[in-house]
């Protein structure tokens, strides 16, 4: 008690504190409920297609509703308290008056926010544990392998035994194995689809915004997780995680697909040989054949490189990247041996308007002297 305070000062002063924050109570109420409305409102994520993003986008509403409150309460409470404990004229040169803490008090308020935060844990945890259940009936298994600055997808192709086999990433095909290797990513709706993932230089992260699903991948390791979609249409693919110089670029699209119409472009890449341009072996210097197509090597890969489609636009072979140059203008008037340097040492010219260190460096190795040349020479015939 401060002196020539006596004890009913200080009980008329506490009634006039609690009488304080009626007002400021009603007015947290009446914020909150404005605030709630707004967060409900506001349209915070894109399209919705797939069976995952509804409990989500109801998890962050759940965030929404919980989280709001707790601000405006918190802070209307430390507007209110520098309000009304403010330094008054005068009392420049005394101290406060002293104070001693209420035990209850800050029992209550730890114990409230730690029984929020774990029943908001448990909710999570049972959102998150709910969508990777897996289903049912089969689903199909599609291998995603980042590199620098793109995107390949493998799909499980037949092989003897008529078995379905996914090429564990990063690895080659092995006898038998005939996985589809595509830089597009094609998906039949209302089916389940498994992704596993991994990356073959460093830390990417697969995230598929319309899905609400993301995950790292880690070089050396297999992450997954699995997504049912549910509507038809195109959908952005992105790396959500700093890789590099071109990581703003690395972007694909998810095609979302009728099931014949997604049988029916399986077989085509089947048809052009899979995961090694016609189905030689995937790999550097490994052997391929002679009968290396250049058009597959550009658009699909060789199962160890990335597709030149996925960051370069060539008209011929129907591809829009834009990370690197547009090829039909850059190689104009170029001889092969340009074309081949820009495969196999790509810093050594870089065009204006483009930064090095973007492109791989290692295509001299991981393609093969049959498979470089038939790259060269598509390209070479192709913007003649």
């Amino acid at each position: 008690m401060a002196p020539g305070e006596d004890t009913g000062e200080i009980r008329e002063r506490r009634q006039s504190d609690r009488a304080g924050f009626v007002p400021l109570i009603a007015l947290s109420v009446i914020a909150s409920v404005i605030g709630v409305a707004i967060g409900l409102a506001i349209d915070w994520f894109p399209t919705a297609a797939a069976t995952q993003a509804g409990p989500i986008d109801t998890l962050w509403d759940v965030l929404v509703i919980v989280s709001v409150p707790v601000f405006v309460g918190v802070t209307a409470t430390i507007l209110y308290m520098v309000w009304r404990f403010r330094m008054r004229p005068g009392q420049e040169m005394e101290d406060g008056a002293p104070i001693h803490g209420n035990t209850r008090l800050e029992v209550i308020w730890t114990i409230i926010p730690a029984l929020v935060i774990l029943g908001l844990c448990v909710y999570a945890y049972a959102v998150l544990e709910d969508i990777e259940d897996a289903p049912a009936a089969q689903e199909m298994q599609v291998g995603v392998v980042g590199q620098q600055f793109t995107w390949t997808f493998q799909y499980p192709a037949g092989s003897e035994g008529d078995e379905r086999k996914l090429v564990e990433c990063p690895g080659k095909p092995a006898e038998g194995e005939k996985p589809v290797t595509s830089n597009q990513l094609y998906l039949p709706i209302n089916e389940s689809v498994k992704f596993k993932i991994c990356s073959r230089d460093v830390l990417h992260s697969f995230w598929i915004p319309d899905f609400r699903m993301k995950i790292d991948a880690v070089p050396g390791i297999a992450t997954d997780f699995r997504v049912t979609p549910n509507k038809l249409g195109k959908y952005e693919i992105v790396c959500a995680e700093l890789c590099g110089i071109g990581h703003a670029y690395m972007r694909q699209t998810v095609h979302v697909v009728p099931r014949e119409e997604f049988d029916a472009w399986l077989e085509k890449q089947g048809d052009r040989g899979g995961s090694a341009g016609g189905g030689q072996s995937a790999g550097g210097g490994s052997g391929a054949s002679a009968a290396v197509d250049g058009k597959t090597l550009y658009t699909e890969g060789n199962g160890t490189s990335t597709a030149c489609g996925g960051c370069h636009k060539l008209a011929d072979a129907g591809t829009a990247g834009g990370v690197g140059p547009d090829l039909d203008d850059s190689l104009q008037g170029k001889d092969a041996a340009y074309i081949r340097e820009g495969i196999v040492a790509p810093d050594k010219t870089v065009l204006e308007g483009f930064q090095g260190g973007i492109m791989p460096k290692n295509y001299g190795e991981v393609l093969s002297d049959q498979e470089v040349e038939a790259l060269v020479t598509y390209l070479d015939e192709t913007v003649k």
